[in-house]
């Protein structure tokens, strides 16, 4: 498993402002998808790409272009989709799927809900998203469904992430290739699982408490 944390003063910057708690959601919702941006320079850097011959205003060359099958960008719902149009503006020919998970408050075990995805993901770059890399259950949870699904490889973003997180998505993992990009690493998770300092649930943060 490899794992990148960001290290750049725009993101921490704008991180800084997300953290605030008298930050506005729609504030919230700019600088989150801004932060998605910025991280997928570095989440993508291996996306597969075939050469292709294109023609300039001077001459022909060769240049490339996004592979197929192409990758998938998957929200882990709901606060994965406030991820969702940072990532696709930078890599819009990707396709998109869905996968709907509650965290238990009391166990903190996370349960499916809901899925939208291709059966077979054989040889598809996969990208989870989701804001906050806490105990780990969910996205842990997320990488097995689609490594299941016959994914070749999944790069999870996420804007703050644990010590305990990481750990525990490799004790998942093993040998299989996971990428996890982080916007920061956080210190540690509180007794109800919140990551400190955290910005608190981003979930309630970007859509409210609906």
């Amino acid at each position: 498993m490899r794992v990148h944390v960001a290290d750049h003063p725009l993101v921490t910057h704008k991180l800084s402002v997300l953290r605030d708690h008298r930050t506005p959601s729609p504030v919230f919702r700019q600088l989150t998808e801004e932060l998605v941006t910025l991280l997928a320079y570095e989440a993508t850097r291996n996306v597969k790409v075939s050469p292709v011959e294109i023609t300039t205003p001077v001459t022909t060359t060769m240049g490339v272009k996004i592979s197929e099958p192409r990758p998938i960008v998957v929200p882990i719902l709901r606060a994965g989709l406030g991820m969702l149009e940072g990532l696709v503006k930078l890599l819009p020919t990707a396709e998109v799927g869905f996968l709907g998970m509650v965290r238990d408050e009391t166990t903190f075990e996370p349960t499916t809900y809901a899925e939208r995805l291709p059966d077979d993901l054989s040889d598809r770059q996969c990208f989870a998203i989701d804001p906050m890399l806490a105990t780990g259950g969910s996205l842990a949870a997320a990488i097995q469904f689609l490594f299941d699904r016959g994914a070749k490889d999944v790069t999870a973003i996420c804007l703050l992430g644990t010590p305990e997180g990481l750990a525990a998505i490799e004790a998942l993992v093993g040998d299989r290739d996971v990428t996890i990009v982080l916007g920061a690493l956080d210190e540690r998770l509180n007794e109800k699982g919140y990551i400190v300092p955290g910005l608190g649930d981003a979930g309630d943060r970007l859509y409210g408490t609906v």
